[in-house]
């Protein structure tokens, strides 16, 4: 414990709140904190400023849970699914070859850092670039909460793919075989029921949260020990749990951690190295080639089937380069591969790239709209399960969200509005049950502008839209697509909180229930009656 106290350093607190006041200040201008984070990185490193073994704990710690809570949302299935695997092995090898070949011909120029480059080293530098960022990727779908939307799951499994790719890498690069006692890892299957009734007996509390950070911690320290990445072993204690009834609420209880600790990862990649001129204006050539990128991942989507908005949304999540390529930089400098410069090359690459992909998420649904004749021009007549067209004409209320909320509320009005009401959910499986338990539920999202064209009856004489997702943003975004659908009907939707009501109210949300006033009241009403019986 004192070790520990002794690694925190002086500064650490006062870095920190500058990344704090950072965050604040370009929250205000509607970019994600995470763009502020970094920012504070490179500002403290201009400074003369060092990260430190407490920040450096901060970023392994906030990285682990990332992955473990990705875990518990991912079922093993949907990495089978062929517009996961087939996307990500498709891009990876196109994008590594055509940035081999754009660094190959700049070998031949005087350019520093580039002249010379003989041809492993081209296709090292490509295959880091062909990387998407898992830890901006679903810092966004969290905060958009998108996670379990089609787009959000296509995108985790690509990057899951990938990461599958990259433990591959580094364990050939660095030799760093799995240990023969990596086969006892198998255990793992027979032990998760034993695991599953601790889980049963934690309850909802602080043990939960120990137990989830005790999970993710104890899979991270097993695989680092019998060879493996010790992010892979973080991810796959969390799918062990992905199926258990309690695997949401975990995510939920650690979410506030996860965030926390991210910030030292953000931190530290500012802080990583000072670039200069040279690196600056050769990590810009990379940055030149994102768009490249990103049509790919667009136009292999739509070839896998996917519809346009999906397959634009999913490509705008992976519009980014990876943390794996300060991971390259650090085994190549170190092999003598590379100068060490390039370290400062690829942390700069993938902190300009989170600064161009955070604003085009909030942007990427009017770019939709404005593009969509051309962008459908790529799009199959092939529909996936879940966005096939829907016969909804006829239908008075939806429900968007059917959690517990979402039930109770298409429970409560099924009566008045029988054959007229149908409940939307993210979740296919969730959808199927719902079906199965006699409800009308189908598969879509209400934030996305082609729910709209899969059922363009649904505006037709329909009186109420009920918004009871688990965001507020969800909820937000989604009562801006319909004011842009010309829906002129009565909205409600849930909220959590006084200023997210104000926002929902702004943005032409009729009624707002705020689930935590709504209970109190609901409970003391109900105490009164009986009081008085």
């Amino acid at each position: 414990m004192d070790q520990q106290l002794l690694s925190i350093h002086y500064s650490d607190p006062l870095w920190i709140a500058i990344a704090f006041i950072c965050g604040l200040t370009i929250k205000a201008v509607g970019l994600p904190p995470m763009v502020g984070f970094l920012a504070a990185g490179f500002l403290l490193n201009a400074l003369g400023a060092e990260g430190g073994e407490f920040l450096d704990a901060m970023a392994d710690m906030g990285i682990t849970l990332l992955l473990f809570s990705i875990g518990l949302k991912l079922k093993l299935k949907s990495l089978a699914r062929p517009e996961v695997w087939g996307v990500a092995i498709i891009h990876m090898a196109t994008i590594t070859l055509l940035i081999s070949l754009m660094v190959l011909i700049l070998s031949y120029t005087s350019l520093p850092l580039l002249s010379d480059l003989d041809i492993e080293t081209a296709l090292l530098i490509g295959f880091a670039m062909s990387f998407s960022s898992t830890v901006f990727a679903v810092k966004i779908l969290d905060e958009l909460g998108a996670t379990s939307a089609r787009h959000g799951r296509i995108a985790i499994g690509v990057l899951v793919v990938q990461d599958i790719a990259a433990v591959l890498f580094i364990a050939v690069s660095m030799g760093k075989l799995p240990t023969p006692l990596a086969l006892a890892l198998i255990a793992l299957i027979p032990l998760r029921s034993l695991m599953y009734k601790m889980l049963d007996r934690v309850g909802h509390g602080e043990l939960l949260i120990l137990f989830g950070i005790t999970l993710a911690l104890v899979g991270a320290d097993i695989f680092e020990l019998v060879g493996i990445k010790a992010d892979v072993g973080a991810l796959v204690f969390g799918m062990l749990f992905a199926n258990h009834s309690k695997a949401s609420e975990m995510a939920n209880a650690l979410l506030g951690f996860k965030e926390l600790f991210l910030v030292g990862f953000f931190l530290s990649v500012g802080l990583t190295v000072m670039p200069g001129w040279t690196e600056v204006m050769i990590a810009l050539l990379f940055i030149m080639f994102l768009p490249l990128k990103v049509t790919l991942y667009y136009v292999l989507f739509n070839l896998f089937s996917l519809r346009a908005s999906s397959s634009w949304r999913t490509s705008l999540n992976l519009a980014n380069y990876s943390e794996f390529g300060l991971i390259v930089g650090a085994i190549a400098a170190s092999s003598g591969w590379l100068p060490k410069e390039w370290l400062a090359v690829f942390a700069v690459v993938m902190s300009f790239s989170f600064i161009i992909a955070a604003p085009l998420v909030n942007i990427r649904d009017n770019l939709y709209q404005t593009w969509r004749p051309k962008l459908e021009h790529f799009e199959r007549s092939k529909r996936l399960s879940g966005e096939e067209n829907l016969d909804l004409a006829g239908i008075k209320v939806v429900v968007f969200g059917m959690g517990r909320m979402g039930t109770a509320a298409y429970n409560a009005m099924e009566p008045d509005y029988s054959g007229h009401l149908v409940g939307v959910e993210l979740e296919h499986e969730k959808a199927v049950q719902h079906s199965t338990a006699g409800r009308n539920v189908v598969c879509g999202d209400a934030t996305n502008p082609d729910f709209w064209t899969r059922a363009p009856e649904l505006l037709d004489g329909l009186d109420w839209v009920l918004l009871t997702l688990p965001i507020h943003n969800a909820n937000m975004n989604a009562a801006i697509r319909l004011k842009e659908m010309g829906y002129r009907g009565r909205i409600a939707a849930t909220t959590k909180f006084l200023d997210e009501e104000d926002a929902l109210r702004a943005v032409g949300v009729e009624h707002t229930f705020n689930i935590y006033t709504e209970a109190g009241m609901g409970f003391a009403n109900e105490l009164q009656s009986f009081v008085s019986k």
